[in-house]
């Protein structure tokens, strides 16, 4: 270490604990103060900030069961700024907003980057569904967390704000949540170049299984020239695809389909069809969109199934392995959702359950619909290239919500509310 170094390592030092003797002796609203100040210095310095945090705070930071009390608000709060993720207390993962700050990362540990583009932001609650479900399925799961941490420098982008919804009662009582959108990870080189990209949701073991195999891919790129590395990407993307297909054929043998499933054409994007590409939001957003949906008829062509549902449960029974919660993320569920043990003990179970049954439909749609879609983009050089472009092409073909349309499907010119100025304020 140089003196330069060890200097700045040991004034930091000094603030730090001069923060904490100080917080003792002060009313909540100037710990709060300092545990900004303290966030302020340590989230500069990258993951070696968090982690630095993490050991200061580590008494109020123990891991914690549905029988423990989760941290204050004041230290989650702390660690979401810190760490730029909602919920970081369960993951403790560090994630970069600059996309520029994470490739030189990556540059210097040699890591690809996991970069993220959702609507919404990862650190607010109403993000868009499948964000939040990954904040709860995927980050905190202990596997997950451990290969996010040590092997991939981690990035999110929002691509626009989240469609919100507020029901009021007019008792005092109102209802919020967020309809539309999807999210996705990419998976880049130091330079930013897109690899490969997992779409949507998928069950924990399935998402590790991606994220290890686009790793493997993303290091032997880095290793090849200029004029190799194309030719590597539409091997290695013909290589998934073929892989996704013969999976698709031997998954409909074990269920005794001779034919697979009918497809009909991707309906032109709307709220709903975009909600019907994500099962386990949709579970959440259809009350919503059925209060929205006007009381004319909807064309029945164009609201069908992407695919034969039975099919696709029995398929997604084949993997309902790969979508099971572990323990860190169940008890982030139960304390999420209950503030009572008791009722946790005796609804949780039914809750978990409900979840990966559709995290599962969730991860064989998202495999054979969507990710074979990608690798057929790959392989054809398809706008692969460019990340901003690729992600255009992903929320406007895949997932049907096109920058185009500002009201992603919820506002159609053809429709009429009864309501002046049909609602828009």
């Amino acid at each position: 270490m140089t003196l330069k170094n060890f200097t700045n390592a040991f004034v930091l030092t000094l603030v730090i604990l001069n923060f904490w003797s100080t917080a003792k002796a002060q009313t909540p609203v100037n710990e709060t103060s300092l545990l900004s100040q303290e966030v302020a210095v340590l989230r500069k310095q990258g993951n070696q900030g968090l982690q630095k945090f993490l050991d200061s705070h580590k008494n109020e930071l123990n891991p914690r069961t549905l029988n423990a009390a989760i941290p204050n608000p004041e230290i989650r709060a702390a660690l979401d700024e810190l760490c730029q993720q909602r919920d970081c207390y369960a993951s403790r993962l560090y994630w970069y907003t600059d996309l520029e700050a994470a490739k030189a990362a990556a540059k210097a540990s040699g890591k690809p980057i996991l970069s993220l583009r959702l609507l919404g932001r990862l650190d607010q609650d109403l993000s868009c569904a499948n964000s939040r479900f990954f904040r709860v399925a995927l980050y905190p799961n202990a596997a997950i967390a451990q290969a996010l941490q040590n092997r991939f420098i981690l990035h999110w982008q929002s691509v626009r704000p989240v469609p919100k919804v507020t029901i009021d009662f007019g008792d005092g009582r109102k209802l919020e949540r967020t309809i539309t959108g999807n999210s996705i990870h990419y998976i880049l080189d130091a330079s930013g170049r897109p690899i490969d990209a997992i779409p949507g949701l998928y069950g924990p073991k399935a998402f590790l299984r991606q994220l290890q195999q686009a790793e493997v891919a993303a290091k032997e790129y880095s290793k090849l020239s200029s004029t190799e590395r194309q030719a590597f990407l539409k091997k290695y993307h013909s290589d998934r695809l073929n892989a996704i297909q013969t999976q698709w054929t031997a998954d409909l043998s074990r269920l005794g389909i001779q034919s697979p499933p009918r497809l009909v054409e991707n309906p032109s994007p709307t709220a709903e069809i975009a909600g019907s590409l994500a099962v386990t939001k949709m579970a959440v957003e259809n009350p919503m969109l059925n209060v929205l949906r006007s009381g004319a008829e909807v064309n029945r062509q164009t609201l069908a199934a992407i695919t034969d549902q039975q099919a696709w449960n029995k398929i997604a029974q084949l993997y309902a392995n790969d979508a099971k919660l572990d323990q860190n993320s169940i008890s982030l569920i139960g304390a999420k959702k209950f503030s009572s043990t008791k009722t946790a003990a005796e609804s949780l179970p039914k809750i978990v359950n409900k979840f990966e049954i559709l995290m599962a439909l969730d991860t064989v749609r998202n495999e054979y619909m969507l990710h074979s879609q990608i690798h057929q983009w790959f392989i054809q050089d398809n706008q692969t290239s460019n990340l901003a472009k690729l992600n255009d092409k992903v929320y406007a073909q895949l997932f049907l919500t096109p920058s185009s349309d500002p009201w992603l499907g919820l506002l159609t010119n053809d429709g009429y509310s009864a309501i002046d100025n049909d609602g828009l304020r």
